[in-house]
């Protein structure tokens, strides 16, 4: 991955977990890291770490639902680092709890809709146009397996957010690959996070993994693997692709 070198990348959303892995990963290819979230303690372990085995890296702060804090985000960045190469739209997550559709909250709904698919737009609207205007770029985004199919598991505001990210990441392929800038998506299955290791119970962890015809539940690994195959020139023929990284899961 040698083509990554000096390369700067920005993860949102890499406080922990599946962005943390993805940003940490990255650094260990060469690439500049910008970490981003809100847990200020956790943004500077992980910085740290990078930094402590050899890597580069910084972190921002800012509410990927308010454009402006994107904008003065990434004015900081460019000042610091230079413009952003490889974003990685990561921020997002789950914000009610599963339940019947006509039981549903309006504020659960709109949590929902405004953490992942308002976010993963205002952010990639701020970059984009750099990108647009140096034509070249890759922007990775993040869905889920509870956009491919229906499962009772994920709440229906989450996975409807998450479905349209993947759309307007093929969307946007489309109209961004004349600028040389390639767009792709990674929708994971259930990865083992720590927070799945809290709220999983022992007993019920060999029927999710017998879920998976791979026999073996998902890690941060995996998706920073995906996501550093989609960052580097050897998916240079790639784009507007959603890939499942769903141990099986999922085939579509």
């Amino acid at each position: 991955m040698e083509q990554l070198n000096d390369k700067i990348a920005l993860v949102t959303g890499s406080s922990r977990g599946i962005g943390a892995e993805i940003a940490k990963h990255f650094a260990k290819h060469g690439t500049r890291v910008i970490l981003h979230g809100r847990d200020e303690a956790s943004l500077g372990k992980i910085e740290d770490e990078i930094i402590r085995d050899g890597g580069q890296a910084m972190h921002v702060k800012a509410d990927v639902t308010k454009f402006a804090e994107i904008e003065s985000a990434r004015s900081e960045i460019e000042k610091k680092f230079g413009p952003v190469d490889i974003l990685v739209a990561n921020a997002g997550g789950s914000f009610t709890k599963p339940a019947p559709f006509d039981e549903l909250s309006e504020e659960g709904w709109r949590a929902s809709v405004e953490g992942n698919l308002t976010a993963t737009f205002l952010t990639v609207k701020s970059f984009l146009p750099g990108m647009k205007k140096r034509k070249s770029g890759n922007i990775i985004t993040i869905s889920s397996a509870a956009a491919r199919h229906v499962t009772g598991r994920s709440p229906v505001p989450y996975s409807a957010a998450k479905a349209g990210i993947e759309i307007m990441t093929q969307q946007l392929a489309a109209e961004a690959g004349p600028f040389g800038i390639r767009v792709n998506c990674i929708a994971p299955e259930m990865i083992f996070t720590e927070k799945h290791r809290a709220m999983i119970p022992p007993e019920h962890l060999k029927g999710i993994v017998e879920y998976h015809p791979l026999k073996r539940l998902g890690e941060t690994k995996d998706v920073a693997e995906a996501a550093l195959f989609l960052a580097s020139d050897n998916s240079s023929w790639i784009t507007g692709v959603i890939l499942d990284v769903a141990g099986g899961a999922v085939m579509v």
